[in-house]
C-alpha cells in the first residue's frame, strides 16, 4: 500500500495542508513542536480510526474549530486506487471509502494497515502492562474481527459489573454480567496466547537481523490468571466476588494481562542493555509489519517519528535494510537523514505549514 496524497484540514495545529507523494520515502524536517508528528498522526489514524498519541479524538480538532478532516488517496494491493475521507467532530467520527459511508468498525479494520515507529516505544519494554496490553489488543483486533468483538463484549460486561460493584450489588446481580464476561475471557485468553506466540516468532526473526544474531529474542505471554474454559472463568469471577465487593472493582481477569520481552529466555526489562531494549522495540514494530502483511495481504505504511537518530550507525543500517525496498516510509526529524538511507522527498515544516524541500540523498 502506498499513500500518494493526503489532505488535512483543522487537524491539530494544521489549518490546511495538501501534500502529494511520488517516491517511496518522504521526510518531514523541522524544529520540535511545528507539526511533523501531527502529520504522521493523521496518516496513522487511518488504521483503526484512533490516534497513536491520545485516546481522546476531540483534541485532534484545531482550537475553536467545529471539525477536522483527513483525506487520503492510496494505491492499494486489493482495492486499487482508493480514496478515504475521515471527518472528526466532538461527538464522533464519519468515514467514507470511495464514496461509500463506513458504518461498522469491524468491516473497516485491516483495510489500511500502518505501523508507527516512535521514540516513545521504549516504554513498551519499561512501562506499565497497560501500554503493552493496548498495543497487543490493537494489533490483534486490527486483523481479527472476532477478537475485536470479544474485546468489546468483555469490556462492556466489565464496565457494567464494576458499576454494579460500586453501587454495592449482590451476587445474583453480579452473575448476570459474569456470564458474558466469562465467555469473552475464554476467547481473549486463547487468542492472546496464540497471537503472542505468532508475534514472538516475527520478533525473533527481526531482532536477529537488527542485532546481527548477537542473542535470541522473543515474547512471553503473561496472563493475569488462566482458566480452562468459560465455565471455569465464571467460577473465577464468582470466587472473587467478596474481594471485588470490598474493593468495588473487578480485581483479576484478562483486563490485567501482560506480555514481556525476552533475551536468551530472560526478562529484557531486567537484563537488557539500553541498546538491546531499543533494538527489541524496533523488532516488535517490524513484527507488527510482518503480522499485518501476512494477515491482510496488504503492505503496511511505515511511519517513523524521530527514531533514526536513536540507533548507533551499524544498528541503524541493519534496521533500514530490514525494512526492505518495497515499503513506503514517512519519517520525521530535526535534521535530514544520513545519505546511506537512500533518497528522500523532503518537506520543511514550520508552525503547521509544509513546504517542498526538494530531494535529499
Amino acid at each position: 500500500m502506498r499513500l500518494r496524497r493526503i489532505t488535512l484540514q483543522n487537524f491539530r495545529n494544521i489549518a490546511f495542508a495538501e501534500l502529494a507523494f511520488n517516491g517511496r520515502q518522504q521526510f518531514f524536517v523541522g524544529a520540535n513542536g511545528q507539526g511533523k508528528t501531527n502529520l504522521l498522526e493523521a496518516a496513522g489514524f487511518v488504521s483503526a480510526l484512533r490516534s497513536f498519541r491520545t485516546a481522546d479524538s476531540k483534541v485532534l480538532i484545531r482550537h475553536e474549530q467545529a471539525e477536522a478532516a483527513v483525506a487520503c488517496e492510496f494505491e492499494h494491493e486489493r482495492m486499487g486506487v482508493t480514496k478515504l475521507v475521515i471527518k472528526l467532530r466532538p461527538g464522533g467520527k464519519e468515514v467514507w471509502c470511495d464514496g461509500e459511508k463506513v458504518t461498522r468498525l469491524g468491516d473497516y479494520l485491516g483495510r489500511f494497515p500502518t505501523v508507527v515507529f516512535s521514540s516513545q516505544d521504549q516504554q513498551l519494554v519499561r512501562g506499565s502492562p497497560g501500554l503493552r496490553r493496548r498495543w497487543l489488543d490493537f494489533t490483534l483486533a486490527a486483523m481479527d474481527t472476532a477478537y475485536l468483538r470479544a474485546l468489546q463484549t468483555y469490556h462492556k460486561a466489565l464496565t457494567e459489573r464494576n458499576a454494579l460493584l460500586k453501587r454495592g450489588g449482590a451476587g445474583g446481580e453480579l452473575g448476570a454480567f459474569e456470564r458474558p464476561l466469562a465467555v469473552a475471557a475464554e476467547e481473549l485468553q486463547v487468542k492472546r496466547a496464540a497471537g503472542v506466540a505468532e508475534l514472538g516468532g516475527h520478533v525473533a526473526a527481526a531482532y536477529e537481523k537488527i542485532a546481527d544474531g548477537a542473542e535470541r529474542a522473543g515474547l512471553r505471554h503473561a496472563p493475569d490468571i488462566t482458566a480452562e474454559n468459560a465455565a471455569a472463568w465464571a467460577g473465577v469471577f464468582e470466587k472473587n466476588r467478596g474481594r471485588d465487593q470490598q474493593f468495588r472493582t473487578t480485581i483479576a481477569g484478562p483486563h490485567r494481562d501482560d506480555f514481556s520481552f525476552t533475551l536468551e529466555g530472560r526478562a529484557a526489562r531486567d537484563f537488557g542493555s539500553e541498546g538491546q531494549q531499543r533494538s527489541l522495540v524496533l523488532a516488535l514494530r517490524l513484527a507488527q509489519v510482518s503480522f499485518f502483511r501476512a494477515r491482510s495481504g496488504v503492505e503496511p505504511l511505515l511511519l517513523a517519528d524521530d527514531v533514526l537518530g536513536e540507533l548507533d550507525p551499524e544498528r541503524r543500517r541493519r534496521f533500514w535494510t530490514t525494512l526492505g525496498e518495497a515499503r513506503q516510509v514517512i519519517a520525521t526529524g530535526t535534521s535530514l537523514p544520513d545519505a546511506e538511507l537512500g533518497a528522500w522527498e523532503v518537506f520543511k515544516v514550520e508552525a503547521g505549514a509544509f513546504a517542498d524541500g526538494g530531494t535529499a540523498e
